[in-house]
């Protein structure tokens, strides 16, 4: 299986807005393995990234989550070695910026870009999805379904069949989804028609003890 989920951050940056994580459990394996980008102790010299902080699906300090992938079955092994692959390759593992990147938001789209086969199309309020890795100006869409230009995060232009349309202005996004129809708007996220994960219930799953 792989998961992927965001919720709202911490305090006032939540009306902003969220943080995102990566959630793996390979065939045979007891439980999920969490991997997620954070900047709490990076200036002491932790990593920013982190291993297994919490459970898959806990809520982040009280912010219910939502659930953005979820891959199970047949051949998603192959993902999930893709997926780790990706995180080994992460360019900034001891750097950390609220804004404009790098950081939470950065490190999953890091990955969406790396694994196509994730489909992901980050919330607009996953601020720091546009920052592209080595202070590049074009780059993969985070679903790796299209591409973008972006100038370190803070103003860009995207475009891609998971996305649709997205302008970013300060890292704030605005845009339009023509796939599932849906506005793209700062603070309130998508009006419209939901991007959920396909099959998976209101406000995210439920994982039995045996999936955890």
């Amino acid at each position: 299986m792989v998961q992927v989920y965001a919720a709202r951050t911490v305090g006032w940056r939540g009306v902003l807005a969220v943080h995102t994580w990566i959630a793996v459990k390979p065939a045979g394996a007891e439980r999920f393995t969490r991997y997620e980008a954070m900047g709490w102790g990076v200036g002491r010299g932790a990593p920013a990234v982190r291993v297994d902080r919490a459970g898959p699906d806990d809520h982040w300090f009280g912010a219910r989550p939502e659930l953005l992938v979820d891959l199970r079955g047949p051949g998603v092994d192959a993902i999930v070695r893709k997926v780790e692959v990706a995180i080994a390759a992460y360019p900034y593992p001891s750097s950390y910026r609220t804004w404009p990147g790098p950081n939470s938001n950065t490190f999953t789209a890091h990955v969406g870009r790396a694994v196509p086969e994730l489909g992901l199309d980050l919330p607009p309020t996953a601020i720091g999805k546009d920052y592209l890795p080595g202070g590049g100006l074009v780059g993969r869409s985070p679903s790796g379904t299209g591409a973008q230009v972006s100038l370190f995060g803070l103003v860009g232009v995207l475009a891609g069949w998971e996305e649709g349309l997205e302008l970013n202005l300060l890292g704030l996004t605005f845009g339009v989804d023509l796939n599932r129809p849906a506005l793209k708007l700062p603070i309130v996220g998508r009006v419209g028609v939901p991007a959920r994960a396909d099959g998976a219930p209101e406000g995210g799953p439920t994982l039995s003890a045996a999936e955890r």
